[in-house]
């Protein structure tokens, strides 16, 4: 769920859930953070989510934190809804991919670690819960492999018995 920041007529931004003011440096700190940030207009409800992201970056490119490269800016305004269509879609790609590989990355790395034994209790706690039905099915195949030797040692020693 989105966090909900109000703009007010006097350009403020009211943090709902904090019930207190916020800057954009700090709505960056809270995008940074890992969370989903909604701007909506105070009076209207209006979404100014994208006018106020777009603003944050603006800023960034002021104080030199970030540069966008002038000759990208120019093409975005030339070609105007296309080309900034175009962006969005490739950015989302760009960024699903990102994530997609992020998140695999770790699945990879968190097993790789429990099978070299850094995981703390719980993850080995996780890796003994896999291994128990393993375990399990082999003892029963165990068990069934023993019957069927001990079941095949008693038709030779008849046969041995019959000659």
């Amino acid at each position: 769920m989105a966090y909900v920041i109000k703009r007010y007529s006097n350009r403020k931004l009211y943090d709902t859930q904090e019930s207190r003011y916020v800057t954009l440096e700090e709505i960056e700190e809270m995008i940074r953070a890992g969370k989903e940030i909604a701007v909506v207009d105070a009076a209207t409800g209006e979404d100014l989510t994208s006018v106020t992201l777009a603003q944050i970056i603006l800023e960034n490119e002021r104080n030199h934190r970030t540069t966008l490269p002038a000759p990208f800016l120019h093409q975005l305004i030339k070609h105007g809804e296309a080309w900034q269509e175009f962006v969005q879609r490739s950015m989302k790609s760009s960024l699903e991919g990102i994530v997609s590989n992020q998140r695999e990355m770790d699945r990879i790395f968190r097993e790789w670690s429990t099978r070299a034994g850094w995981g703390g209790p719980a993850a080995r706690a996780e890796t003994k819960r896999e291994a128990e039905p393993e375990a399990d099915r082999l003892r029963e195949e165990v068990a069934a492999l023993r019957e069927r030797l001990r079941s095949l040692e008693e038709r030779l020693e008849k046969r041995r018995g019959e000659k």
